[in-house]
């Protein structure tokens, strides 16, 4: 015999307050739409994509508790990935468009203090440099005031497998962020 789930709309259990890390979950479930929905991760949509709160679930954690080292490199992806979408820039359409895709080249991080489990994370974005065919990010990983990482990313803009130059429009929109 199965247990019986009573469920409450999610929106009716989440008390949202201002400042970062106090999104509270009564029950005994998180909210992960607030890491994608603007309309629920109103730092995403207002600061234009700059910044991107996720929260940690154990899937992200070591046997420790302690965020694995390469589950920083997914969270740091879907910052950037969030920041072209905030700017009209929907990557599987980029893609399907024949336009560009983009690749990871190169990636510097420094993991300064441990995330743990359950933590709010504020993924911060933003453009440092712009090239032919890269384009380089700065990338911060904040918990409230204190810095967990930062990492300098290297994207290529890809062309049926092979680098290319970003499209004047694109590479306009990227120089002006800055």
């Amino acid at each position: 015999m199965w247990p019986t789930v009573k469920m409450r709309s999610l929106g009716a259990s989440m008390e949202i307050r201002h400042e970062l890390g106090s999104i509270a979950a009564p029950e005994a479930f998180t909210f992960g739409a607030a890491m994608i929905d603007p309309k629920r991760n109103p730092n995403c949509s207002q600061s234009g994509g700059r910044q991107l709160i996720v929260r940690v679930y154990y899937e992200d954690t070591d046997f420790s508790g302690r965020v694995y080292h390469a589950s920083y490199l997914r969270f740091l992806e879907r910052g950037r990935t969030e920041w072209l979408r905030a700017r009209g820039l929907e990557q599987r359409e980029l893609a399907a468009g024949g336009a560009v895709v983009f690749a990871v080249r190169r990636i510097e991080i420094d993991y300064l203090r441990p995330a743990l489990m359950d933590d709010l994370l504020m993924i911060e974005t933003a453009i440092v440099a712009v090239g032919g065919a890269t384009v380089d990010f700065r990338q911060s990983v904040v918990r409230g005031e204190e810095k967990v990482a930062e990492a300098v990313v290297r994207v290529v803009a890809l062309s049926n497998g092979r680098p290319a130059r970003l499209p004047r429009n694109m590479r306009a929109q990227f120089s002006v962020q800055k």
